[in-house]
């Protein structure tokens, strides 16, 4: 449980943390665009160089891109096989019965599995290089514009800030509940893969009645703090645009021109 980093910030004074949210979660949206058309493995290293190049600029340990990459090991096995075996075309190079494995198989499966690395290593990064209360001031800023049209932008913004911050929080809830069940004989790690979810029920039953008690103490909170929405509201941080900023949208500029070239000389 302890390996799950969304959500999670790592403090620190680097180029990449002082850069303003919003360039950070625009930059992170071209990045998974640029990642998804990605159609060839060399192209793959650029993406790769990117997160390698913010993962040193940032300060954050390597460790912690690991961590987060740990949670998901058996979805990207699965992935991996899935592709491998239903995707046919291009030449055979491996038949038993009727299983067998092509070309474009082999392919796809390595794809699918960089671009979830990729993806899922760049979303982190930004995590855990902002604070949720930044993020969610982002976010609330770009959707501004769509507040005039009667889109809720304030309001997302705030479920999104609460949704991080609890995030961890429910980690550390459900690690004391297991390890209090375990104190008492409970066993999750042995057995078949349905015997370890039937073992699960004993701590999502308490770890749902907590998420909502403690929604329930957060509504009362800010009901007797007379929170009404985001009219007239200041900031004690006001986001403001500065030269790093002009200097990253500049690398993103560079880095799209640069994976589309790629492409289209490989292809």
């Amino acid at each position: 449980m302890k390996d799950i980093t969304l959500g999670q910030y790592f403090p620190g004074n680097s180029p990449i943390h002082r850069l303003d949210p919003r360039t950070k979660l625009l930059g992170m949206i071209v990045y998974i665009v640029l990642v998804f058309i990605v159609d060839h493995i060399a192209v793959f290293l650029l993406p790769a160089v990117f997160v390698a190049a913010v993962t040193l600029l940032s300060g954050v340990p390597v460790s912690y891109l690991l961590k987060s990459l740990k949670p998901i090991r058996f979805l990207l096995v699965f992935m991996f096989i899935l592709n491998l075996f239903m995707v046919k075309s291009g030449e055979t190079l491996w038949a038993w019965r009727f299983l067998e494995i092509t070309e474009g198989g082999v392919k796809q499966a390595v794809y699918i599995s960089l671009r979830l690395i990729l993806l899922l290593s760049g979303t982190s990064l930004m995590t855990l290089t902002t604070t949720p209360i930044a993020l969610t001031d982002a976010l609330e800023k770009l959707l501004h514009p769509l507040s005039r049209l009667g889109f809720p932008a304030h309001e997302l913004a705030m479920m999104m800030t609460i949704a991080l911050r609890f995030i961890p929080t429910l980690i550390e809830e459900a690690d004391k509940i297991m390890k209090a069940q375990m104190a008492r004989g409970a066993d999750f790690e042995s057995g078949n893969v349905f015997k370890r979810a039937k073992s699960m029920v004993p701590v999502l039953v308490p770890l749902f009645i907590s998420a909502f008690r403690r929604a329930d103490e957060l509504a009362m909170a800010m009901e007797s703090r007379c929170y009404h929405g985001g009219e007239g509201r200041t900031r004690m941080h006001v986001l403001r645009f500065h030269k790093a900023d002009a200097f990253a949208a500049l690398v993103f500029a560079v880095m799209t021109a640069g994976i589309i070239l790629l492409q289209t000389v490989a292809l």
